[in-house]
């Protein structure tokens, strides 16, 4: 049995949407006519995903960033959903079935309701998943399969729903800190783009009637919003192709590399870098190693999630070690990118046997961390954009000052 996604006429014309299961195509649309709706178009769940692979793997179809999957809290939710469902000993269709007709997203019910068709097929849970590689990545897969095999499914399960909660966490309160100073950055810069644009214009009006000599401030306040005003457009054009540009470069794997260890090198960003892909890359770690999946499988797929370039290539040179008989911690030394107790605590559970459990304490360290230091830069960061804000104001103002206390001070 197959999961259809049908448009329909309703009794009153009204276009409808769903999903419905059945074995083929006629079957449906006979099962809809039953129901008093007139069918319009009918199209196998999996079918339309694979169609969309194929389209995104020759480049074809919609652009890149219209491509998503579903958000981390859907995933989370959805893993959640499962787990608990499964705990209760409700067979793996039956459970699938329950989690599509509890959601509300027509994207989703389509897609849960096409991966049960597949377990139905005779066919496990983690090859339904691999119909969807943008919605369950490879980490996602594995360690379901794992858990397929060893017989704990619903444990892997939990793991995976604690590991997208934490990552949405983290996200979230990197957003929160993110808010205030960007807000703030903005408002300040439209402040400044106001006063240049209309205020400063008018009281250059009034100086110019009188045929003063101008303070060199004012002068240079003047040359400014002359600037802006007849070429704010222009620069914000430049300034927005610069920005598409760079996000284009960004796509080369070549530029993002050196962009990459250029973010090495700035001090604070650096730490922060690192902290980051070593958190991910241990917490994935641990979860795949606590599931059942090899240490060099393990290895290979938390190197593709991580982000850094470098960092990325380091786990996977550091695979080809361990490959050859090194341990994980010495593999890793080699690329002086991981933080020192990172390391530490990894060979620590490789002598101790408890790699999963020290690879949980790095990975919990890493995120608290980092999320405190976010809050420092933050912290920092507050404070000196008040101070720009403050600073330019007053020039500007003082700008506009200058010539009226001249001019006062010629009339006494």
């Amino acid at each position: 049995m197959a999961a259809f996604e049908y448009i329909v006429l309703d009794e009153k014309g009204k276009e409808r949407k769903g999903v419905i299961e059945g074995d083929i195509a006629r079957q449906v649309r006979q099962l809809l006519r039953d129901k008093g709706l007139m069918p319009l178009e009918i199209n196998e769940s999996r079918q339309k995903a694979k169609e969309t692979q194929a389209g995104k793997a020759s480049g074809v179809g919609r652009p890149k960033f219209l491509q998503r999957g579903i958000s981390s809290t859907e995933l989370a939710l959805l893993t959640r959903q499962l787990a608990t469902l499964i705990q209760a000993a409700l067979p793996l269709d039956e459970t699938l079935a329950a989690v599509a007709n509890q959601t509300e997203k027509q994207r989703i019910k389509s897609m849960v309701f096409a991966i049960r068709s597949r377990v139905l097929e005779g066919h496990s849970l983690a090859v339904g998943l691999a119909d969807y590689p943008k919605v369950f990545p490879e980490l996602y897969r594995a360690t379901v399969d794992a858990g397929e095999q060893s017989g704990h499914l619903d444990t892997v399960l939990e793991r995976l729903a604690d590991y997208t909660e934490s990552r949405q966490e983290i996200q979230g309160k990197v957003r929160q800190a993110l808010i205030y100073p960007v807000f703030l950055s903005l408002f300040a810069i439209a402040i400044v783009i106001f006063m240049m644009t209309s205020i400063v214009p008018q009281v250059v009006a009034v100086f110019e009637d009188t045929g003063q000599d101008l303070p060199g401030l004012t002068i240079s306040l003047i040359a400014m919003s002359d600037f802006v005003v007849d070429y704010g457009i222009f620069l914000l054009i430049v300034v927005v192709a610069m920005v598409i540009g760079f996000q284009v470069l960004l796509t080369r794997e070549k530029f993002l590399m050196r962009y990459h260890m250029f973010l090495f090198r700035l001090p604070v960003i650096s730490r922060l870098v690192r902290g980051l892909n070593a958190a991910l890359f241990t917490r994935t770690f641990s979860i795949l190693t606590g599931s059942g999946v090899n240490v060099l499988e393990s290895m290979k797929i938390s190197a593709k999630v991580v982000g850094n370039l470098p960092m990325r290539r380091a786990i996977l040179e550091a695979t080809d070690r361990v490959r050859e008989g090194t341990g994980i911690k010495n593999a890793l030394v080699h690329s002086k990118l991981f933080p020192p107790m990172t390391l530490q605590l990894i060979a620590s559970g490789e002598d101790s046997g408890q790699l999963e459990d020290m690879l949980e304490r790095a990975a919990a360290q890493l995120e608290r961390e980092q999320v405190t230091l976010i809050a420092y830069i933050v912290g920092i960061l507050e404070p000196v954009i008040i101070l720009a804000m403050g600073l330019m104001v007053l020039l500007i103002v003082m700008g506009i000052l200058l010539p009226i206390f001249d001019m006062n001070a010629l009339v006494k």
